[in-house]
């Protein structure tokens, strides 16, 4: 916590999604000084295939404490029969030494204890049962989650919490939309949560779940945290807010706990000093101290970010603002499409649907067989890692903050399914798939998110895919390989669409008109994941090969 007076080293101390994130990571290390930086990224790097191996580890563990345990009370009864047997020796034979070792059983029994079973109790005692335990954790240790992905589950959390509208309460007592199990959050937990924000100078949320660690404490749950604790890092939260009242009254409420603090006294006096001299340059006579109302979600104004249009895009993420009217519902159609009478769809012609008319987006329904999707995940699985995009500079792949997801990339040749997938895509786009970008497989996990983007390199990035010499990204096709139970949805900002996952379709649209100009309509986002796990593959197609296959317009924007 940091003092006015001082710089504080913070002492030691996130559905089924909530509880598992904090099982898993617990913290071991002393939380550092605050640093007064933006919030550094930390992506939550495991997808859900993995979270569903640590939760298997973890009950693999469990049963190895417990037999751990049961050798230690095997050893224990061991030695406690010792301790009787010897003590009722003792008693007899220092009642009366002498007439004790006058018999020659006792005098050779002493003997034999003394040299033999002693030095064998002393052996039961040095057995370290502990051995095949600590093996274990050794073993499996090198899969667990590190600090960044502490981090990271705790952001995570945190940005659901953000685009979703989920207060703090919602959070800890697992009331998610769309999940049937809940998960809860402890006085500790939420205190972690708040420390991980005030640690990273966001302020914001670590007002939120401070309030919550309280409210919660004050409800007379369990606690390992002091409402010291709680309170000097929510006071101080508080006033970096801007509301010095409430600052006051949460570092009274901290003197009085524990007088003695080293940080409060001079805190509270500042924090006196300083709204005295704001009230007096407003010519304001002094106000009353602030009430303990809970501070509640809409109380602070969270702080503006670099993405201009995050209202927008959080809002339609919640299903606000979608600008699907009946007069545009009218002009959507269904059908089926055999791709120009391709040979391949001319028997099995694909069901496709409208999903928005300008620009137009189209979903195909049965893109993707179960038995495919399993085979591309199967396939994706073990190298899905971080995902990358192309630095539009310097058009090498790189890991951005504002894409939160693991993927991997699949070659055609590298069995029949994929080969497959891309043959179908070039038979219902009509666009040839040799230039095209490998298969992507995208991953995920809880809070997992794409901001908005463009698929498509703009004027001031030329060589954004250079080093692939197939021109821009014409189109993308998206194949939902799942389906999400809460968020996820794909939206566009610019003209108010959401388009949720349904498993085995897939959708398209242009990222370019027909002269080569950059539709910036095309803007979109994938929304965090709520509840659930997205799975996706996409197939981004390129300029160089479609010549003859869509030609130019006579207009820019045909």
């Amino acid at each position: 916590m940091v003092s006015i007076i001082s710089l504080k080293v913070a002492p030691s101390a996130c559905i089924m999604s909530v509880k598992v994130i904090c099982l898993i990571v617990s913290i071991f290390n002393e939380s550092s000084p605050v640093s007064y930086s933006t919030w550094p990224f930390f992506s939550f790097n495991f997808p859900l295939g993995q979270m569903t191996d640590l939760i298997y580890t973890e009950k693999e563990l469990v049963q190895s404490l417990k037999e751990y345990i049961q050798a230690e009370e095997s050893k224990l009864a061991a030695v406690k029969s010792w301790a009787n047997k010897l003590d009722v020796l003792t008693r007899a034979s220092t009642s009366d030494p002498e007439v004790y070792l006058a018999h020659p059983v006792n005098a050779y029994k002493l003997m034999k204890r003394l040299n033999t079973e002693w030095s064998e109790l002393e052996s039961l005692v040095l057995q370290d049962p502990s051995d095949g335990f600590i093996s274990n954790m050794t073993v499996h240790r090198q899969y667990f989650p590190d600090e960044e992905d502490e981090k990271g589950a705790a952001k995570a959390l945190m940005r659901l919490q953000d685009t979703y509208k989920l207060d703090s309460e919602s959070f800890s007592k697992g009331k998610l939309p769309g999940m049937h199990h809940n998960a809860v959050l402890t006085v500790d937990d939420c205190y972690d949560m708040g420390k991980t924000a005030y640690n990273e100078a966001d302020y914001y949320h670590a007002v939120l779940w401070m309030q919550q660690a309280l409210r919660q404490m004050d409800a007379g749950e369990e606690h390992v945290v002091s409402k010291a604790d709680v309170l000097d890092y929510l006071s101080y939260s508080v006033y970096q807010m801007g509301d010095l009242p409430r600052a006051i009254e949460l570092t009274r409420r901290l003197v009085a706990i524990d007088s003695s603090h080293q940080r409060a006294g001079g805190n509270l006096r500042y924090f006196e000093n300083l709204l005295s001299k704001q009230l007096k340059e407003l010519n304001q006579e002094v106000q009353e101290p602030a009430t303990e109302e809970p501070i509640q979600l809409g109380t602070y104004k969270r702080p503006k970010d670099y993405l201009p249009e995050r209202e927008i895009y959080e809002g339609l993420c919640r299903g606000e603002g979608v600008k699907m009217t009946s007069e545009r519902r009218s002009r959507l159609y269904c059908r089926y499409h055999d791709g120009n009478r391709n040979p391949r769809l001319l028997l099995q012609p694909m069901k496709e649907e409208d999903e928005w008319d300008s620009p137009h987006i189209v979903r195909y329904l049965n893109a993707l067989s179960d038995s495919e999707i399993e085979k591309i995940k199967e396939l994706a699985k073990p190298r899905l890692a971080r995902a990358t995009v192309r630095d539009p500079k310097t058009g090498v792949l790189t890991t951005a903050n504002y894409r939160v997801s693991k993927s991997a990339w699949l070659e055609g040749e590298e069995d029949p399914v994929i080969e497959r997938v891309n043959q179908r895509i070039e038979d219902i786009t009509g666009l040839t798939t040799q230039t095209a970008e490998l298969l992507q497989i995208a991953n995920y996990g809880v809070g997992g998110q794409y901001e908005p983007h463009f698929d498509f390199s703009r004027k001031d990035e030329p060589d954004a895919f250079k080093t692939l010499g197939t021109g821009n990204r014409v189109a993308t096709f998206l194949n939902y390989m799942s389906d999400v139970e809460a968020g996820g949805a794909t939206v566009f900002p610019d003209f108010g669409a959401a388009i949720y996952p349904k498993k085995g379709t897939a959708v398209f649209w242009y990222n370019l008109f027909r002269s080569g100009e950059g539709d910036y309509r095309t803007r979109h986002a994938a929304c965090p994941v709520l509840v659930g796990c997205k799975w996706v593959s996409n197939k981004w197609i390129h300029e160089r090969g479609q010549e003859f296959r869509r030609p130019c317009g006579l207009t820019e924007v045909d």
